[in-house]
């Protein structure tokens, strides 16, 4: 039995920067709830933007948000797992370097520069983030969970060299084609569902996940039923057991449909 569903945000809900799902969604996941099964929102957005997201339901799932640095229900937070302040002013500093715009992460704000306001709508109006703007990003004293590079196209051959000087000391994904997030070393999607299956004593055979980018493969790894979306990077169906619909066709909502009817 399915006691556990995880499902990712942008790319396998909604189009990346979306910020309205379908209603029935809301339906669909509180009559899986009556049968047994718990719900969870594991994306790279932080826990603000995923609970208004979801806020018909928003105090009846789980959200594992920056990336899973992140573990809270009902906006209290479970688990956090903070990056050395160190390290993140050392690549805030090579994020501009390289001429793309950094984003610090605490644990209910992201923090960008004022010189970097072309960005502020989209993050707060697009993904519904809870954001503010300072002069300095290294004068920031906050706990820090995660360090963002954004890009508006090509992340990933942006950033090839920040990865590769970085790699012993942070975890870094490719979350789309517009960022790269790097938190505390361990730090996955996919040990945010361990943490959270141990925690409700469910097996990864009692557990589904959905998703479509590099970020969410270690989640794919954690449960038997993973499903990547039609639109999913072909790095992520190879690492999932099946496939469903693109996220534009509302493919995890079919999924889910499925169970409601049994």
């Amino acid at each position: 039995m399915i006691k556990l569903i995880v499902s990712d945000i942008d790319g396998t809900l909604l189009q990346d920067g979306g910020n309205e799902l379908n209603p029935e969604l809301f339906e669909v996941i509180l009559k899986l709830r009556s049968q047994g099964m718990q719900y969870a929102a594991a994306s790279g957005r932080q826990w603000v933007s995923i609970e208004r997201l979801f806020d018909p339901i928003k105090e009846k799932i789980f959200y594992l948000s920056d990336n899973g640095a992140y573990v809270g229900l009902c906006g209290r937070n479970l688990y956090l797992n903070t990056i050395d302040p160190q390290i993140i002013r050392q690549m805030a500093r090579d994020i501009r370097r390289e001429g793309l715009i950094p984003l610090i992460s605490g644990p209910d704000v992201v923090y960008l520069e004022k010189q970097d306001c072309s960005v502020y709508d989209w993050l707060v109006n697009g993904y519904q983030f809870q954001v503010e703007m300072v002069e300095d990003l290294l004068a920031v004293e906050e706990p820090f969970i995660k360090i963002s590079a954004y890009r508006p196209a090509d992340i990933d051959p942006a950033t090839k060299g920040l990865r590769e000087k970085y790699k012993d000391r942070l975890k870094i994904t490719i979350s789309g084609d517009m960022w790269m997030d790097c938190m505390a070393q361990g730090v996955n999607k996919g040990a945010a569902v361990k943490l959270l299956q141990d925690s409700l004593g469910i097996s990864p055979e009692e557990t589904m996940v959905f998703g479509d980018q590099m970020n969410d493969i270690e989640m794919m790894n954690q449960a038997y039923y993973s499903f990547a979306v039609g639109n999913a990077r072909p790095e992520v169906k190879a690492a999932a057991r099946f496939q469903t619909d693109v996220n534009v066709r509302d493919g995890v909502l079919k999924i889910l449909r499925l169970f409601v009817e049994k």
